[in-house]
C-alpha cells in the first residue's frame, strides 16, 4: 500500500476529529468568548499576557511537541509493527489525548490559570494537591535529563549519508544556536518596534531556513575539557551543562522575550517539516514495506500490553501536556473558545508528527540495517528522503530533520524548566524575582548531577542518561496524564456536571490500568535484577506510591462529600 493513502486517510480522521468531537466538546464544557481569562484579569507582562490564538498555537505546539511523538512511535512500530502503533496513535489522540490537553486547559482557565494541582487543592483536599506537584515535579527533572541528554548528543554525533556526505552534529549545534539568538531578536522587534507578528514571521522564518543552510559551514565542536571538581568533561556533557544554562535563563525571563516568539518559530518550522513531509510522502510514491504486525511480544521491550501504551506516550496521550496546559498556555489564552484551536488542535497536530515518525519506519524493510539506529536518526534520514523528492539538497534535508527534533526537544525543555520554577514557587509560596532565580537553580541542580554520573545497563555497559530515563519517562508520562482526567473527574463531579466528568473518566480509567500495569512490569524486573542502586526502580516505586495515595484520596473525597453547587466560569 502506498505510504500516500494512509497519511492522507490520518488526515481525514483528525480533520472530521476536530469539527466533529472538538466541537462538542467545546459545546459540552460551556466556552464562551466573552467570558473573561486569567490572562486579561491577572496581567502581568510576565506570565499572564493575552496572546492571539495562532501566535499561541504555534508556541504551544511547539512546547507539547517533544521527541516523544517521534521517539516513541518508532521504536513501538520497530518493536510492533507499524499497525498496533497507527491505531493507537489515531485512536488516542482523537478520544484521549486531545480531550485531555482539550479539557486540563479549560479547567485551568476556570481557576485563573492555576495548576492542576491547584484545583486538586480546591476540590480535594491540599495535601492531595501537595501529592500530585510531587509526582509532576519529579518527573520534570528526569524529563529534563533525558531530553537535554538526547540533544547534546545530537550536537555531538555525525551522520554519514549514503552519497558519502556527512551532516556534523556540530553544525546542528550551531543551528540551534542561530535559532535561539534568531528567536530573541524577533521577540525585542515585536516588543520593542512594534512589528506585527505575519510580517515577523515572513522575516524570521525564512531566516531559521538560512541558519540550517550554512550551519554546516561553521560547525561548533567542543573538545574535551578538564574543569575543577568536574574533572574531565566530554564534549555531550559539555553540551549538557550549556542547555542547562540555557533552561535556567529562559525559565526567568519574561515570555515575550524567548518563550513565545521562540516558540512562533519552532511551530512554524515543525509547520513546515509537517508540509514539506506531506508533499515528500505525496509525490515520492513510496510503499510500505515494514511488517504491519510482529507479534504480541517484543524481544526488547516486552509484551505490547500494556507496553505499546506506555511507549507511545506523546502522540497519543502525554500527561506533560497538561502541565504545560495549566501551566503557561491557560494564562496565554485571549478567549475561552480559543481552547478549541490551542488544546484539542494542538494534539491533532502532534498525532500528525507521530504519524510522520511512524512512516519513517514504515517505508523501511523489516530487516534493514537501517531499523537498529537511533530513533532521531531514522527520523532525519526519513525526513531527508522526503524533502529529497523536492530536489533539496541530502546534507540540508537531513540537517532539517535533526533541527527539527532538536526543536522539539529544546522548545520543551525550557517550557519543563519553567514550570518546575512554578511547582517550587506555589508549593513553598515563593514570590519575588530572586526566589524564582533560586527556584529554577534547585531544579536544574539535580538533573545536572544525574547526567555528571556514570549510568549503566544490567550487564554493566555505560549508557546514556537519556536512555537510561526513557524507560521511565513514557509510563509516569501516561500515568500523569491519567492522574490530571481523576483530578477534572472530581472537579466536574463535585461541581455538579456528571454527565461531562463521564467523557473524562472512561479514558482516565484506560491510561490508569495500562500504566500501573507497566510499572509493575517495571518492579518485578528491578528486583529479579538485584541491581537496587537503579535509580529508574527507586523512581517507579515512589511514582507508584504516589498514584495510589491520590488516587485513595480522590476516592474518599467523592465518597463522602456531596457535589458542590455550579460555579459560574
Amino acid at each position: 500500500m502506498p505510504v500516500a493513502v494512509l497519511f492522507l486517510g490520518v488526515l481525514a480522521l483528525f480533520g472530521a476529529a476536530f469539527f466533529l468531537y472538538g466541537r462538542l466538546l467545546a459545546k459540552r464544557f460551556d466556552l464562551s468568548a466573552d467570558a473573561p481569562t486569567p490572562a486579561h484579569e491577572l496581567y502581568d507582562g510576565v506570565d499572564y499576557v493575552p496572546t492571539p490564538r495562532w501566535y499561541l498555537l504555534s508556541q504551544h505546539f511547539s512546547a507539547i511537541s517533544a521527541a516523544g511523538p517521534i521517539v516513541g512511535p518508532i521504536v513501538a512500530a520497530v518493536a510492533f509493527g507499524w499497525l498496533p502503533a497507527l491505531l493507537w496513535i489515531v485512536v488516542g489522540a482523537i478520544f484521549i489525548g486531545a480531550m485531555h490537553d482539550f479539557s486540563a486547559l479549560v479547567g485551568s482557565v476556570r481557576h485563573r490559570g492555576r495548576s492542576i494541582a491547584a484545583i486538586i487543592q480546591e476540590h480535594m483536599s491540599k495535601r492531595a494537591g501537595v501529592l500530585f506537584l510531587s509526582f509532576v515535579y519529579l518527573a520534570l527533572i528526569y524529563i529534563i535529563v533525558a531530553f537535554t541528554d538526547i540533544t547534546a548528543r545530537a550536537f555531538v554525533d555525525n551522520l554519514e549519508l549514503p552519497s558519502g556526505q556527512v551532516v556534523r552534529g556540530g553544525g546542528v549545534a550551531t543551528a540551534s544556536i542561530l535559532y535561539l539568538v534568531i528567536g530573541v531578536v524577533m521577540g525585542l522587534a515585536l516588543r520593542y518596534l512594534r512589528l506585527q507578528i505575519w510580517p515577523a514571521t515572513a522575516i524570521f522564518v525564512p531566516l531559521v531556513v538560512v541558519a540550517i543552510w550554512y550551519s554546516q559551514n561553521i560547525p561548533i565542536e567542543l573538545p574535551t575539557l578538564q574543569l575543577p571538581l568536574l574533572g574531565e568533561v566530554p564534549p555531550n556533557l559539555a553540551w549538557d551543562y550549556l542547555i542547562l544554562i540555557y533552561c535556567g535563563v529562559a525559565s526567568v525571563v519574561p515570555v515575550w522575550a524567548l518563550l513565545q516568539p521562540r516558540g512562533h518559530l519552532g511551530g512554524f518550522f515543525l509547520y513546515g517539516m509537517i508540509f514539506a513531509s506531506f508533499i515528500g510522502i505525496l509525490l515520492g510514491g513510496q510503499e510500505i514495506a515494514y511488517a504491519p504486525f510482529l507479534g504480541f511480544q517484543s524481544e526488547k521491550l516486552g509484551p505490547m500490553f500494556p507496553l505499546l501504551f506506555v511507549t507511545i506516550a506523546c502522540g497519543a496521550c502525554s500527561g506533560f501536556h497538561g502541565i504545560v496546559c495549566s501551566g503557561t498556555t491557560s494564562k496565554q489564552l485571549e478567549h475561552e473558545t480559543d481552547a478549541h484551536v490551542v488544546g484539542y488542535g494542538g494534539m491533532l497536530l502532534e498525532g500528525v508528527v507521530a504519524v510522520i515518525a511512524l512512516i519513517t519506519v514504515a517505508v523501511l524493510a523489516t530487516d534493514s540495517a537501517a531499523v537498529r539506529e537511533n530513533p532521531n536518526l531514522i527520523f532525519a534520514r526519513g525526513i531527508g528522503n522526503f524533502l529529497g523528492v523536492l530536489g533539496i539538497d541530502p546534507t540540508f534535508a537531513v540537517s532539517f530533520g535533526l533541527l527539527a527534533f532538536a526543536t522539539f526537544v529544546y522548545d520543551t525543555l525550557d517550557v519543563a524548566t519553567r514550570l518546575g520554577r512554578h511547582i517550587l514557587e506555589e508549593l513553598f509560596g515563593l514570590t519575588g524575582r530572586a526566589k524564582g532565580i533560586l527556584a529554577t537553580l534547585v531544579t536544574l541542580l539535580l538533573p545536572a548531577l544525574l547526567m555528571s554520573a556514570r549510568m549503566t545497563d544490567a550487564s554493566g555497559r555505560p549508557m546514556p542518561a537519556w536512555r537510561v530515563f526513557w524507560s521511565i519517562f513514557g509510563t509516569s508520562n501516561q500515568l500523569l496524564a491519567a492522574l490530571t482526567l481523576l483530578s477534572l473527574s472530581v472537579w466536574l463531579v463535585r461541581t455538579g456536571r456528571r454527565g461531562l466528568a463521564w467523557l473524562v473518566a472512561v479514558p482516565m480509567v484506560l491510561m490508569m490500568v495500562m500504566t500501573v500495569w507497566s510499572l509493575v512490569l517495571m518492579m518485578e524486573a528491578w528486583v529479579a535484577s538485584g541491581r537496587y542502586t537503579d535509580p529508574v526502580g527507586w523512581v517507579a516505586l515512589v511514582l507508584s506510591l504516589l498514584a495510589f495515595l491520590l488516587v485513595a484520596e480522590a476516592t474518599s473525597v467523592l465518597w463522602r462529600g456531596p457535589p458542590r453547587p455550579v460555579q459560574a466560569a
